[in-house]
């Protein structure tokens, strides 16, 4: 077998430093294999040009005995997380061309560790969507099955990781962007407390409900990645400051189960049976499966396609065409900001900025938004009353395997319910991890299935620890 396939971020650490071979024999395989795949998967907006320098400069560091966690590894990137330098355009038309003039305190942090940048990668334009085809620059496709969607809106992070385009990667996760794609692609994707890694340098969608995540092969990939950003960061006043709990191996855990939430129309019995199958293999690791009562996780759709799009049509207002990327010229000033925007934006992103507009307008307010406001606050006390009973609670990541590019573009609500198990979290800022439990086979093809695993804020390490009893990791 390839010395390079199958490789996690320890083994990866342990080979550089014990010279089975160098970050730039690694960043090459990785290249080669962008070669021969992307042309068909399309994960990547950008290859960095400068990727085999990076890693050289990662084999002198090595060579003269410097110690980094992530010295020498390769990374892709999200194209809304800013790089100093490197364009970044959140897959839109409107930031076609824009270069970043700082690097996200997350990316810096990556930097300080050692980490090599492969690319940034394709998403949903401006992180709108669940399956990376609102891209302006066209759909990435899932490497299991071309014919299908990657999820979204951090598609092509995950795409390029299953297809081992790259060791690791960082997406965004506003609601479920991180996980749901992860489920789809069959890898691990992790999604911090709200506040746990900073998001000065990622492109504002829903200020209350972005976070950065990460994408690995494995739970302590993930979890690796976590350790080196995590922490409060001045830029970000919302960044928290708490120590991660180092749960012990062999620690079993009491799991709540959603049931009333789980019988919610439009599963696929695939997904039905093997969360069940998912939880007789947490009852023989010596697990504990607790039923628990969630009544207002119903609502969280709703909630969030109220919150989101006003702090969307917020967050947006700012791309006006005059400081920076796309500019369309009209009559006068106001003419030149409608212009720009209609040329810049997909439709995705106006219907959401239209939505967001008219909770926010005058006379709606309090019907929608406050009322939304409310019932977040009762979300957030279901999770609370759930973790003074159970350590985890566990739903399936998505309700239906990766779906065929096409099928669901023009029905908006449906493409939304691919997110009813993950914007709960997001809501209720707490941490959240996707790991694959199996696949289902459909026209020959073995499309992956994930369970999500949630806990209480700042209890990350509780999720390091059973999604690691579940994959076998050690």
């Amino acid at each position: 077998m390839n010395k390079f396939e199958n490789l996690t971020i320890k083994k990866a650490r342990a080979a550089l430093d014990a010279g089975e071979f160098t970050a730039v024999e690694l960043a090459e395989y990785y290249l080669n294999n962008i070669k021969a795949k992307d042309g068909e998967i399309k994960a990547y907006r950008e290859v960095f040009s400068d990727v085999l320098e990076q890693a050289r400069l990662a084999d002198e560091k090595i060579a003269k005995g410097e110690k980094a966690p992530l010295l020498g590894i390769p990374f892709s990137t999200k194209d809304n997380i800013l790089i100093k330098g490197r364009q970044a355009g959140a897959s839109s038309k409107i930031l076609e061309n824009y270069h970043a003039t700082y690097d996200a305190t997350g990316i810096k942090k990556m930097k300080d560790a050692g980490a090599v940048f492969v690319g940034r990668t394709n998403m949903d334009e401006f992180a709108m969507g669940s399956s990376t085809e609102n891209s302006a620059y066209g759909p990435t496709r899932n490497p299991h099955d071309t014919a299908r969607v990657p999820g979204g809106s951090s598609g092509g992070s995950a795409a390029a990781v299953a297809a081992d385009e790259v060791l690791a990667a960082l997406g965004t996760d506003t609601g479920g962007s991180v996980r749901q794609p992860a489920s789809l692609c069959g890898i691990v994707g992790l999604m911090p407390t709200y506040g746990a890694i900073s998001r000065y340098g990622i492109m504002a969608m829903g200020s209350s409900l972005d976070q950065i995540g990460s994408f690995g092969r494995t739970v302590d990939d993930v979890e690796t990645m976590f350790k080196v950003m995590y922490g409060v960061d001045r830029h970000d006043s919302t960044t928290i400051d708490f120590k991660l709990e180092d749960v012990p191996k062999g620690r079993k855990m009491k799991v709540g189960i959603p049931a009333d939430f789980l019988k919610v129309d439009g599963i696929d019995e695939v997904v039905r049976k093997n969360f069940e199958e998912s939880l007789e293999k947490l009852k023989s690791l010596g697990h504990e499966i607790v039923e628990i009562k969630m009544p207002n996780l119903h609502y969280a759709l709703a909630v969030y396609y109220i919150l989101m799009p006003a702090e969307v049509s917020s967050n947006l207002a700012r791309f006006d065409g005059i400081k920076y990327g796309l500019h369309t010229s009209g009559d006068n000033i106001i003419q030149d900001y409608f212009l720009t925007r209609r040329d810049g934006f997909g439709p995705e992103v106006r219907r959401r900025i239209i939505l967001g507009t008219y909770v926010l307008s005058s006379g709606y307010y309090d019907s929608y938004y406050n009322k939304a406001n409310i019932v977040r606050q009762s979300i957030v006390k279901d999770y609370e009353n759930a973790f003074k009973e159970v350590d985890v609670v566990l739903t399936p990541t998505a309700p239906t395997p990766a779906f065929k590019i096409g099928e669901k573009s023009d029905n908006p609500l449906e493409m939304y319910l691919a997110d009813i198990f993950t914007v709960p979290i997001n809501i209720a800022g707490v941490p959240a991890i996707s790991v694959p439990s199996g696949f289902k086979e459909v026209d020959g093809k073995k499309l992956p299935l994930g369970i999500q695993f949630v806990a209480w804020k700042q209890k990350e390490g509780n999720l390091f620890r059973i999604g690691k009893d579940f994959l076998g990791e050690e």
